[in-house]
């Protein structure tokens, strides 16, 4: 498999916490998949949970070659973590239409946090059935 893209991201937990206390459920509805709000709020550290996911969707823009941008929802990057296995990334929208047109097949991806940083890696990978 051929790389076209890696992004990483590195945040302060104590921004994420700020917007949350700030903007409440109306800043994680514009951020956050109801799947990703449940997987964050089922963890004792909830703050650096959501930090981390935050993280995660900043490195899948930056792997495919963007930032995020108006017109381009923070949910159209879900990450999904399920059964204590790697996280996977979920893309739909304009960014899953920019990661079709770049050639992207899988994005892989890395996430971890301590008390007051999370951090992600993205990892765009080619689409193997795509010939150039």
């Amino acid at each position: 498999m051929d790389i076209l893209g890696i992004g990483t991201q590195v945040m302060e937990c104590t921004r994420v916490r700020k917007l949350i206390d700030r903007h409440g459920e109306m800043f994680l509805r514009q951020v956050y998949t109801d799947r990703e709000m449940m997987f964050c709020n089922g963890k004792v550290h909830t703050t650096e949970q959501f930090t981390a996911v935050w993280a995660a969707k900043e490195a899948v823009f930056r792997s495919l070659g963007t930032t995020w941008r108006r017109g381009v929802n923070w949910t159209d990057v879900e990450v999904v973590c399920e059964n204590g296995g790697a996280p996977r990334v979920v893309v739909s929208g304009a960014t899953g239409e920019l990661m079709t047109a770049r050639g992207v097949g899988t994005i892989l991806l890395t996430m971890a946090h301590c008390r007051a940083f999370a951090t992600a890696t993205s990892i765009a990978m080619k689409d193997e059935g795509r010939k150039e």
